[in-house]
């Protein structure tokens, strides 16, 4: 077994394929809506599959490479010291692991009252976890997306990765060779929007 690493150097490492979810994201605003032959749901189409990781999986991440992690919200209440959000809808925060602090930014996505709040937080935490190296594989997935959406474009990045993938992710008998070839992926540079996408259906299909 592969020995685990510590300190900032674990913030880095890749999440294990069952710790990742899916979000359809459109690739226009005004995409018409329909049912989705890859994730099976019913949203704008033709749409980009966001791999991402929730809250609970960074949190452990966090507390693997220190155990006294913490943030802080930069803008609260003078007088009752609840975080304050812009004005839209978001709040930055100050992420310190293993004594070092970088910041991050997050929004509730259109939400209202105290879901707007820990949205926010959450949200804020992976873009700052994002900073020391966290997930950066599936930001940069992120990336291409928004790239995109702003161009206009309707396809996907015409990026490819191995041509030998599509079998691999196809064989793999287990969410352990799944990792494996997502870890892989994420070193070769060549962790792309379709093979994340394909990992993640597969991984649905080991999974009971």
């Amino acid at each position: 077994m592969t020995e685990k690493s510590t300190g900032l150097a674990r913030l880095r490492e890749p999440f294990e394929a069952n710790l990742i979810n899916t979000l359809p994201k459109p690739y226009k605003a005004d995409s018409p809506k329909g049912k989705c032959n890859e994730c099976g749901g019913y949203h704008g189409l033709p749409a980009v599959h966001l791999d991402y990781v929730g809250h609970a999986a960074l949190t452990s991440r966090l507390l693997e490479a220190d155990p006294e992690w913490t943030y802080k919200i930069t803008v609260t209440d003078p007088a009752t010291g609840a975080p304050i959000l812009d004005a839209n809808g978001g709040m930055w925060i100050e992420l310190t692991v293993c004594g070092v602090t970088r910041p991050g930014y997050g929004d509730a996505q259109g939400k209202r009252g105290g879901n707007a709040i820990k949205e926010a937080i959450g949200d804020a935490l992976r873009n700052a976890a994002m900073r020391f190296g966290a997930a950066l594989d599936l930001w940069h997935k992120g990336d291409l997306h928004d790239a995109s959406a702003e161009r206009g474009d309707d396809a996907a990045p015409d990026v490819k990765p191995t041509p030998q993938w599509r079998a691999r992710v196809a064989a793999a008998g287990d969410v352990e060779a799944l990792s494996k070839i997502h870890a892989e992926a994420v070193d070769a540079g060549w962790a792309t929007p379709d093979l994340m996408s394909a990992l993640s259906a597969r991984k649905k299909a080991l999974t009971p």
